[in-house]
């Protein structure tokens, strides 16, 4: 069984809306329902009040038909019999008493379903103490404004799971870490890149200095070398010149 539903948002950890329901022979009906979502997504500009244009009403009917194709087991004479329906991004659990009473919630994909059903449990409780003479006979959505102090209360305390379950808030800690870890990691290997770069760069530096000083060397050679046959074309010169002046004087005597 798949759960169809409205594709808003990417799939997340975030409770989305809480339905409860009274299943009977002839179908289910929707006594009260509260969109948490509304907390913290945006009316994707329908202006409306019940956001992305009556989107609660989808997700009701959502329920409503994922409930009537897989009903709620009951076990014993309490809450249970529950279910998890999956989409690609959204998940629905449900359970129900054995009057029918249907309590469904609503998560992104990556809320743990567990967490899910302890939220459930703990809504259930509280519903049927204050709602429960009235949720037999209520008509659809009579108790949505009457329970939206309950239902809101109970998603606000449920929308972080680390802050009811010591088992997700260590999950929670520990994928902090990983994070802090994986950004460490990124950090000394960008270090490792640069270092690595300036290692080229003086070892490119090194060649260059040692080519400039062969070349200086070189140089130095050919100067001294021109200077020397500067000095003995001088010396030739100031030979041949006494030689010159002086012989002929040589051989008239």
């Amino acid at each position: 069984l798949r759960l169809s539903l409205p594709l808003f948002t990417m799939a997340d950890n975030k409770l989305r809306c809480v339905v409860v329901l009274r299943i009977e022979s002839s179908g289910s009906t929707v006594i009260a329902k509260y969109d948490h979502a509304a907390q913290y997504e945006t009316h994707g500009g329908t202006g409306s009040s019940s956001l992305y244009g009556d989107r609660d009403k989808d997700f009701a009917d959502a329920i409503q038909d994922a409930v009537s194709k897989d009903p709620p087991g009951v076990g014993g004479s309490g809450f249970g019999g529950f279910k998890v329906v999956q989409s690609d991004i959204h998940q629905l659990v449900y359970g129900t008493n054995e009057s029918g009473i249907c309590v469904a919630v609503i998560t992104g994909l990556r809320y743990p379903s567990r967490i899910a059903i302890k939220m459930l449990q703990e809504l259930y409780t509280h519903f049927i103490d204050r709602f429960g003479g009235d949720a037999a006979m209520a008509p659809t959505n009579s108790l949505t404004k009457k329970s939206k102090e309950l239902l809101s209360g109970q998603c606000k305390k449920f929308e972080d799971p680390s802050n009811v379950d010591k088992a997700q808030r260590v999950l929670g800690q520990v994928d902090a870490v990983k994070g802090q870890m994986q950004d460490n990691i990124a950090g000394m290997l960008k270090n490792t890149e640069k270092a690595e770069t300036l290692a080229e760069k003086s070892d490119q530096l090194n060649e260059q200095a040692n080519v400039f000083k062969k070349k200086a060397v070189d140089l130095k050679k050919q100067m001294k070398w021109k200077n020397l046959k500067m000095t003995l074309i001088l010396v030739g010169v100031v030979v041949g010149l006494i030689l010159i002046i002086v012989l002929p004087m040589i051989l008239k005597k």
